[in-house]
């Protein structure tokens, strides 16, 4: 077992907090996330596909017949840490040797140099499984989901049948457009920059990064959540990871600022033990 430094502390703290799962004596979070401190760890099943206990309430759907993603509520996104741990087989991902050296050294540091503990959006896939509430509002030509943590952003989903453009702007979400086939809402995106994580065990990927997204709400109470990530420059093949996000009725978003107070940014020493920040002169 690697050591666990603050951080590593605080990211549990939170996901636990953010859940409202009773958790089991083994760590398992009854339906909803599944915590670990050794993100080098792999189960034998994908823990983080789960039923909720209690009622399966009908899909909620809008007047003309499509799931209704919102509601009086919000969805507790769960924490995981480590996609490749929530792929139908769990084990490491097809990384290129480079992905697999970096993703070995930020385990070794306990992911210290994690973008997200700099309070940079945790963009892509990884926003769905940042362990704060999210919110879906679906408009007549475009999704929106807004995220309390993460760096409180937002994603735009543009649904007005347009393609994908040929060269965009990378940015920390990508260009998104999506689709209904069914009741299941596909999202492909391009255009990532290279400042975010895939995940916080320390997954990299580069701006030939393109995510499929698929999102189904198979009862109320319950979003099962899939993408396949296909980057070349990163991984031999492309790799899919899936996880399920509970509906929390009643409950609102907050209003969370990452960069008040942050404690781990000021604490951050190098590999040299030195400060990571120095401190400036004046007041």
């Amino acid at each position: 077992m690697m050591s666990t430094t603050k951080f590593q502390l605080l990211a549990v703290a939170v996901a636990v907090s953010a859940s409202t799962a009773a958790l089991g004596q083994d760590g398992v979070a009854a339906g909803n996330i599944y915590l670990i401190t050794d993100t080098t760890k792999y189960d034998e099943t994908n823990k983080y596909v789960f039923e909720v206990d209690g009622p399966h309430t009908p899909t909620p759907r809008l007047p003309d017949g499509t799931p209704d993603l919102s509601g009086d509520g919000v969805w507790s996104l769960g924490w995981v840490p480590n996609f490749a741990n929530a792929q139908a087989k769990p084990g490491p991902a097809p990384a290129k040797p480079w992905v697999e050296a970096m993703w070995v050294y930020n385990n070794q540091n306990a992911s210290k140099y994690d973008p997200q503990g700099f309070c940079i959006p945790p963009g892509g896939p990884r926003s769905m499984a940042t362990p704060y509430p999210a919110e879906i509002i679906q408009h007549r030509d475009r999704i929106l989901i807004v995220f309390e943590g993460g760096g409180h952003v937002w994603r735009e989903i543009h649904m007005d049948g347009r393609p994908l453009p040929e060269n965009p702007n990378p940015t920390y979400f990508g260009y998104s457009v999506g689709r209904w086939e069914g009741d299941t809402l596909v999202i492909e995106t391009v255009g990532y920059n290279e400042k975010t994580w895939l995940d916080y065990s320390g997954y990299l990927h580069t701006e030939q990064l393109r995510t499929t997204e698929y999102i189904t709400r198979p009862y109320k109470e319950k979003l099962n959540y899939k993408v396949t990530i296909d980057d070349p420059g990163a991984f031999n093949a492309p790799w899919t990871a899936e996880w399920d996000i509970r509906w929390a009725e009643g409950q609102e978003l907050n209003d969370y600022i990452c960069q008040e107070n942050n404690q781990f940014l000021i604490d951050l020493h190098d590999d040299l033990d030195e400060p990571f920040f120095s401190k400036t002169s004046g007041l």
